[in-house]
């Protein structure tokens, strides 16, 4: 592991890559931008530093010596709920929605451009720290049954201080993303938004050309809160358009 010199007032990114060349250009350019980075050139090691250092984003590909990326990012997500962001080259398609399913929020494709990778780092870290915060303004006046910070919408409800997700009274455990997206539709409910939106909105950066991103979180939330995962309930679609949450 290699560790840049420290200020503890600054985020910290951990770049888990096995290409050296790619690595420095990222601690350059991360750091330029006025953020602290550690390194890991395997999934062991990224493991080992995930879990030490807790950092508050991680860069992963996916192609690592001794543990592949997707096995990393699984691990870490069980404990964590950073923002991870999937490295993966252009022909491992199945790779990058494997990724999103195993709780990465977000994923870009080698090459890339430095500049588009720097606003996701940005705008994940966005995200994460205005959840933690707990202090989102009421965007929606559409809102059901809503009282001391809860939504209620048919058998969901969502504690907007406890990042928690009941369904039929059960606790569901979701990531931080799957709870955001959720949040967004449950202050419009019944509306329809489209996946432009969603990305726009709970990923926070503008769209750049894969909206399957948004689909894949979807599913996941989707077996997660229905009864039957073929036949939503809850989570509905309008095909064609986009996705809300049914209020009956």
């Amino acid at each position: 592991m290699e560790e840049n010199s420290f200020e503890e007032s600054k985020k910290t990114i951990l770049i888990v890559d096995d290409e050296k060349p790619i690595v420095d250009i990222l601690v350059y350019n991360l750091q330029k931008e006025g953020y602290n980075t550690l390194e890991a050139n395997d999934g062991e090691e990224a493991i080992n530093i995930a879990f030490d250092k807790k950092p508050d984003l991680i860069l992963l590909d996916i192609m690592l010596p001794k543990v592949d990326g997707l096995t990393v990012c699984k691990k870490i997500r069980n404990s964590f709920n950073m923002p991870i962001i999937m490295i993966s080259a252009k022909d491992e398609e199945i790779d990058k929605i494997l990724g999103l399913e195993l709780g990465a929020d977000d994923y870009i494709t080698k090459p890339f451009s430095v500049r588009e990778l720097v606003a996701r780092v940005k705008a994940n870290l966005r995200k994460a720290e205005a959840s933690v915060k707990v202090e989102e303004k009421k965007k929606e006046e559409n809102v059901v049954d809503k009282k001391d910070n809860i939504i209620v919408i048919g058998e969901l409800s969502l504690n907007l201080d406890k990042f928690e997700v009941k369904v039929r009274d059960q606790v569901i455990d979701l990531t931080l993303r799957e709870f955001e997206v959720l949040k967004y539709l449950a202050n419009q409910p019944g509306q329809v938004v489209t996946r432009e939106a969603l990305l726009e909105k709970v990923w926070g950066y503008e769209y750049y050309g894969d909206i399957r991103t948004v689909d894949v979180t979807i599913r996941r939330i989707r077996e997660k809160i229905e009864n039957d995962t073929s036949s939503p309930k809850i989570l509905i679609t309008k095909r064609g358009v986009g996705y809300y949450l049914s209020s009956k």
